[in-house]
């Protein structure tokens, strides 16, 4: 174990975030931390690193144990040095060991003796065991993974916005190499291409990390076990973020029926303690039964409790057939061309989502199409367009003195106090919540303050920078649905894959200077991305071939034809042995497939037979057992029916 919580109850004021939780950090795990918003997931890291002290019980850490620890309130750091600079500070004993040999250096101008040579031999030995010779490599390449370019890396920190001043601070966290990397959603100030580096860098990470993320395809790829914390307990599942949605709901399907044969037991006995408590004969037993239902340990009745974002978009004017049209258009910054004479129009009923890296000037595309950024060229918007424009900065422009029915009253929707109290209601602020003021609310809290105002408009065309940042994953895939429901048109900004995938049914690209348009699904542009790549690739060794001088290629044609000719029957007759026994091994194994799978499924007969028999929950360990050997059962049933699947195929494959 490197790190973990042992019997520990943390409360926060007189809120408790967790109770009785016990979770060990072991060596090459990748854990998905996940919680709805406000369950307390970023108090738990800080209980974990001992910035926060459990009411009860203990945080146990390796002697020997390092930890990284990304998180928001990093951003108060400030430097006038270069990105590279602070992200070379990663490697401190590197940094000793050049100072030491500097000093030394200073020596040996006025003192050559042989100590000193020696000395200064040792120290050079130091640094190349410390790796001191690799590090800017090392550094540069980190860097560039992130988004940063080559001229970034001179640029003093101070210079950088915050989302880029995270993405500095993750590199330097991740040369460090600690034990434990704990990350408070890492992907938040990353686009698609950063993420996707992330995804490859830290699947080789020879430490543990632990990630806190709403990113279910970043979560997928990533993790190995998921601890939710839910009802102030920590739940363990041992798999990625699909398994545990599965996971969870057989869970609580078990845990409902345990609970309803339960209840069916216990209406037996009590009809029998009622019918014959009277009867002296029957006394007696009555009397015992009423002394085992008072031992029994109750099952709860289990409910997946959600905090259910009610978002539901109107429209009060339908539009004309063109949202917006950009005619030759050109926006140019001075380190960067954003677009060059470039062309593009919204139809109504378009939901275009908006990709790429960051720095390619997608925030200043939406503004130039709400019109709010000045431009070469002409932008027409057309007739009846009610816009609503959603973006991070708003979070910012919210007034933090106003109570959030106040902010609400500002936004111009002509509602009345009580159908603003009603939509807030739907965004999880009930009652007197209304009441409280911006400068308390979470970053979460915020964007859902955001949210409702953009919602309260009733507008037609939706402009969408990040929107699910600071949402939960339950509120992203809330949103989602709200989108697809939604009768009006939006341009959305997002670097949350399954977002994407969920709401658009165009793609827009900034490329060269233009807007590449494709229309389809995110899915789609992967398949057709990755179809263009490899169609890219082949042609390119096909070129690579042609360029073979034809006389050089006739000879070596010529010297290979009669040995290919003399090999041939030979490689047909191996070619043929080889397959027959690959066959029939895959034959062997599928038929050993198939009896293990019937003995699994006899087995798991036998313990749903057990479970049927209302008695067995007044036996708690008895009861636990069985739930457990169900459940195993399960997961290899599960495992071995995958395996079938895909031998079945190859069989297939090769007696077609």
């Amino acid at each position: 174990m490197l790190i973990g919580l042992q019997n520990v109850t943390f409360e926060f004021g007189a809120r408790v975030i967790v109770q009785d939780a016990t979770w060990h950090i072991q060596p090459g795990e990748r854990i998905g931390l996940i919680g709805y918003n406000g369950t307390g997931k970023s108090t738990l890291f800080k209980v974990l690193v001992g910035e926060y002290t459990p009411s009860v019980g203990t945080v146990e850490k390796g002697k020997e144990t390092t930890i990284g620890y990304l998180h928001q309130d990093l951003l108060s750091f400030d430097t006038n040095d270069s990105i590279l600079e602070v992200a070379l500070s990663a490697f401190e004993e590197v940094k000793r060991i050049e100072k030491e040999l500097e000093v030394i250096t200073k020596q040996l101008e006025t003192d050559s003796s042989e100590e000193i040579l020696l000395l200064y031999s040792e120290k050079l030995h130091d640094l190349e065991v410390a790796g001191g010779y690799e590090i800017e490599h090392k550094t540069e390449e980190v860097l560039h993974g992130l988004g940063f370019s080559d001229n970034d890396l001179k640029r003093p920190y101070k210079e950088f916005s915050g989302g880029w001043r995270m993405r500095v601070l993750l590199a330097k966290m991740i040369l460090q190499q600690p034990d434990v990397l704990l990350l408070d959603e890492p992907t938040n100030h990353l686009d698609l291409p950063s993420i996707e580096w992330l995804e490859k860098y830290l699947l080789h990470y020879k430490g543990s990390v632990v990630i806190v993320s709403h990113d279910k395809f970043f979560l997928n790829r990533m993790v190995n076990k998921i601890v939710e914390l839910y009802q102030q307990e920590l739940h363990i599942y041992t798999g990625n973020y699909d398994f545990y949605e599965k996971e969870k709901l057989v869970r609580v399907e078990l845990q409902q029926k345990a609970y309803e044969n339960q209840q069916d037991y216990i209406r037996q006995q009590e009809r029998f303690v009622e019918r014959f408590k009277a009867k002296a004969s029957k006394a007696a037993a009555a009397q015992s039964i009423v002394k085992r239902l008072d031992k029994i340990e109750r099952i709860e009745q289990t409910e997946i409790e959600r905090p259910n974002i009610k978002i539901n978009f109107r429209i009060d004017k339908q539009p004309g057939k063109i949202i917006s049209e950009l005619k030759n258009v050109s926006k140019s910054f001075p380190t960067i061309d954003i677009l060059k004479n470039a062309s593009a129009y919204i139809n109504r009923g378009d939901k275009i989502a908006l990709i790429g890296a960051n720095g390619k000037g997608k925030s200043t595309i939406l503004r130039i199409v709400s019109g709010s950024e000045p431009i070469t060229g002409e932008r027409v918007e057309g007739h009846n367009v009610v816009e609503s424009f959603y973006a991070q900065h708003q979070l910012e422009a919210l007034n933090i003195n106003n109570t959030i029915l106040d902010e609400m009253k500002e936004c111009g929707s002509n509602k009345t106090e009580l159908e603003l109290r009603s939509l807030l209601g739907c965004f999880l602020f009930s009652g007197d919540d209304a009441d409280k003021r911006i400068k308390v609310l979470s970053g979460g809290e915020k964007a859902r303050v955001a949210l409702a105002k953009v919602i309260a408009g009733r507008s037609n065309f939706l402009l969408l920078d990040e929107p699910t940042n600071h949402l939960d994953m339950h509120s992203v895939e809330l949103l989602a649905e709200a989108l697809n429901k939604y009768e009006g048109t939006y341009l959305l900004v997002s670097h949350d894959r399954f977002f994407i995938s969920q709401t658009a049914n165009k793609i827009w690209e900034i490329e060269d200077g233009l807007i590449k348009e494709f229309k389809g699904t995110y899915t789609e542009w992967v398949e057709w991305n990755e179809r263009e790549a490899s169609r890219n690739s082949k042609s390119k060794g096909e070129s690579q071939k042609q360029k073979v001088e034809p006389e050089k290629q006739e000879t070596t044609n010529n010297k290979n034809d009669k040995q290919q000719t003399r090999n041939t029957n030979n490689e047909k007759q191996a070619t043929t042995n080889e397959f027959s026994k690959e066959l029939q091994k895959l034959k062997r194994n599928f038929e050993k497939l198939e009896a293990d799978i019937a003995t699994l499924n006899k087995k798991k007969t036998s313990i749903e037979l057990e479970l049927s028999n209302p008695e067995i929950y007044t036996q708690q360990n008895k009861f636990t057992e069985l739930e457990s050997s169900y459940k195993k059962v399960q997961e290899e049933l599960t495992t071995l029916n995958l395996q079938y699947e895909e031998l079945f195929e190859k069989i297939m494959e090769l007696e077609s």
